[in-house]
């Protein structure tokens, strides 16, 4: 199985998670998954009044220069020590 498709799997995996996880680790797979998927964050950051956009876009950036293989496999490692 290509990294791609344990890609995919983990994220079809990650919408039956047993229980929800905690806001720092949702913050963590949005920007796994948004950088193994679409690469370095690009655009503005959001303002204050989007307090959950910020939040996301800061984590998304903390993973700048991170390649989309080593993001989808640390995406997928993060679904599987969740399930």
């Amino acid at each position: 199985m290509s990294l791609k498709d344990q890609f995919e799997a983990a994220v079809a995996d990650s919408k039956n998670l047993p229980e929800r996880p905690d806001n720092m680790t949702l913050l963590k797979i949005y920007a796994l998954y948004k950088q193994g998927s679409a690469g370095d964050v690009d655009g503005k950051r959001p303002g204050f009044t989007d307090m959950v956009g910020r939040a996301k876009w800061d984590a998304w950036n903390e993973l700048k220069g991170t390649s989309t293989d080593d993001a989808m496999q640390q995406y997928v490692d993060l679904i599987e020590s969740l399930k």
